[in-house]
């Protein structure tokens, strides 16, 4: 239904595609791999010791999943942090995965292996001919750039040319084509208006549009929320239970995750995060705000909004003054008076803009529903302050230096006194006026059809037929690499 089939659809694009593989020695990932990277070939794990992280090497195809560990370059436990109960100020556990030990830094890369590895495997795609357009407000055309430099494919990256340094700098030195459209996070239409005007220039320009593309949540529902689970069976106490699951729609395809989450903790509530500048499913609102990474303004396509219990909208300055508390000396130091122990003190910086703000998210919550120590509640810290040094920079030149008084100030006001204002949870009828939000982007201006938007809100298996698509595509990546033929 709706063209959902994956079939080989030119034979001359997929010879070619497997040619440049051969040639690269490249070998693609199978899903259940990345789900379980145990299971990943021993000469390849063997061979991944010595190849650095961020290096453009085939190999690290391999590493597009949550178990890196950076210190060995094996194949490790879960990356995970826990946030501990004297800087959240609630009961419940507060749990985040971390996106610092991907490949480029942040989880994006997943969602793009996902979107792109279909169409090479199924002639789609013509590496000698397509050029991969990854259009996005951050880390998405990152990850895109970089799974397109590992299979040989030209990228284009397109973001709002208010992003961080950072992400212009890593994309330029990893040879990307990159054009910086109008405005901020929120500016995601004109993202999309780049995308069709490079389309109408020429047919050369095949655009991933993570916001449209299903390879981006079912990565996430079959890699990172198993692997949730995974770490939620290792920590559980015996009356424990996994209560929430908080994400940043942004793309709506990291919070794909919590549909899988829901199929072992039916009871689970599920909550989209973003900017109170933006409210776009909490008022249906917009704006501009500076929580990168979170584009909004519209509903993604891919987010199947029934599955979202609630909506918790955060104050853009909040996120930006916990990066100070987490990595200023002067808020170390002050969190350390609070019994913070030197090891948590050090993986703070593992929490970037959107992943505080998805720890705020969590908090409000856990309040919301007054959650105890029985409550587990799992949340994403997509990347680190490496990506926002440069705000760093910005605050203290606009702000001050950062001081101990500062700190107590920004924990006590944000951390401990957050309130449950703009927290909604959504009825039957919010949910489908949400869902409803889709038409005015998808339709009206980006050629969806009304039936399919019908059909994802009324057709029972529309969603889990999609979602569980990963052992076709394993079949195809089982076939493709056989005639590659260098496993």
């Amino acid at each position: 239904m709706f063209n959902w089939s994956w079939q080989i659809e030119n034979e001359e694009y997929l010879n070619k595609t497997i040619q440049r593989c051969k040639e690269q020695k490249i070998i693609l990932p199978k899903f259940r791999e990345l789900q379980n990277p145990e299971t990943i070939p021993q000469n390849i794990q063997d061979a991944l010791v010595d190849v650095d992280l961020n290096e453009t090497n085939p190999l690290n195809l391999f590493r597009i999943n949550w178990r890196n560990d950076p210190t060995t370059g094996k194949i490790g436990e879960i990356n995970y942090l826990e946030i501990p109960k004297e800087i959240t100020g609630v009961k419940a556990r507060i749990i985040g995965m971390v996106g610092k030990f991907f490949p480029t830094g942040a989880h994006k890369v997943g969602a793009t292996y996902g979107c792109l590895v279909p169409y090479l495997v199924t002639g789609k795609f013509n590496p000698e001919y397509h050029k991969a357009v990854w259009p996005s407000t951050g880390n998405y055309c990152r990850g895109g750039a970089f799974n397109s430099r590992l299979l040989s494919v030209h990228a284009v990256a397109i973001l709002p040319e208010e992003m961080s340094k950072e992400r212009f700098d890593w994309l330029k030195n990893i040879g990307a084509e990159i054009y910086a459209t109008k405005g901020c996070e929120s500016n995601v239409k004109e993202i999309y208006d780049k995308c069709h005007e490079l389309e109408n220039e020429s047919d050369e320009y095949l655009v991933f549009n993570q916001f449209d593309q299903m390879g981006n949540p079912i990565w996430h529902y079959n890699v990172t929320g198993y692997e949730i689970e995974k770490v939620f069976n290792k920590i559980k106490n015996e009356n424990q239970r996994l209560s929430g699951y908080v994400s940043a729609t942004g793309s709506a395809g990291t919070i794909g995750a919590g549909d899988y989450l829901r199929t072992i903790s039916p009871n689970i509530k599920v909550v989209a995060s973003e900017a109170l500048q933006c409210p776009t499913l909490l008022l249906n609102g917009f704006g501009a705000h500076r929580i990168e990474g979170i584009g909004d303004k519209h509903v993604p396509w891919v987010h199947n909004v029934k599955n979202t219990d609630a909506v918790a909208a955060i104050d853009d300055k909040e996120p930006l003054k916990i990066l100070r508390l987490f990595n200023e000396a002067d808020g170390l130091k002050f969190l350390s008076q609070l019994g913070i122990d030197n090891d948590t003190l050090k993986k703070l910086s593992w929490l970037g803009i959107s992943g505080i703000s998805n720890l705020i998210s969590s908090i409000k919550l856990a309040k919301y529903y007054e959650m105890n120590e029985n409550d587990i509640i799992f949340t994403i810290f997509t990347d680190s302050v490496d990506l926002y040094n440069s705000r760093l920079e910005e605050m203290n030149s606009a702000w001050g230096k950062y001081s101990i008084k500062q700190a107590e100030i920004d924990w006590y006001s944000i951390l401990q006194k957050q309130s449950i204002d703009y927290f909604q949870e959504l009825t039957y009828m919010d949910k489908k006026r949400i869902h409803n939000l889709k038409y005015f982007t998808w339709v009206e201006q980006q050629g969806k059809t009304v039936e399919e938007l019908n059909a994802q809100w009324y057709d029972e298996n529309y969603w889990q037929e999609r979602f569980n698509v990963t052992p076709i595509w394993d079949k195809l990546i089982e076939e493709f690499n056989s005639k590659v033929g260098i496993i």
